[in-house]
């Protein structure tokens, strides 16, 4: 497996916006601790496309075929990090909604996985990922909604929300009201 934190190519204009801040900026926009497992590799990272790989090989369910959360895992990569190089230093990315459709079977081989925004807003962005086989062929289209929030004051990507203390739950149906 390659070395992930050296092999993502950033444009000059983000690895300048990042600059100064004390931040390992291939690490914090790599496929983190569970993609390294799985192998994910992401190649270019900008806000208006991510582009990755992940090997079949390893990924799969019982009868030998990519596996579909191996897929979303690799959607919810790509996208999570292009939603935060959209957002900027000042914001985190927290994924809230991943919806993946599976179109074919792959048994080998690796799969590339694309993520461009539809929506690039100031406290959510939304990607469509689409995830190809070795051939071009669709394997999987996904979509990635991730909230914007502000980063903390020292930096680091604490995701506590202290805006709602309270917790309101629909006692019918154990849903949140937002929900419905």
């Amino acid at each position: 497996m390659t070395d992930q934190t050296t092999s993502t190519r950033f444009p000059h204009d983000i690895i300048e916006q990042w600059a100064g801040l004390g931040i390992d900026l291939p690490q914090l926009f790599s496929a983190g601790a569970l993609g390294t497992r799985m192998g994910v590799q992401v190649q270019e990272a900008a806000p208006t496309r991510v582009v990755g790989t992940l090997p079949v090989e390893g990924n799969t369910q019982p009868y030998g075929l990519l596996h579909g959360g191996a897929s979303a895992v690799l959607a919810e990569t790509l996208g999570s990090i292009g939603a935060m190089l959209h957002g900027g230093p000042q914001k985190i990315a927290v994924g809230v909604d991943l919806n993946c459709t599976h179109h074919r079977a792959v048994r080998t081989g690796t799969i590339t996985g694309t993520a461009t925004p539809v929506h690039a807003g100031r406290t959510s962005a939304t990607y469509d990922i689409v995830i190809t086989d070795d051939h071009g062929k669709r394997v999987c289209t996904a979509r990635l909604t991730c909230a914007l929030r502000p980063a903390a004051p020292n930096g680091t990507t604490d995701t506590t929300d202290t805006t709602n203390t309270t917790s309101s739950t629909n006692t019918t149906n154990g849903t949140s009201p937002a929900a419905h």
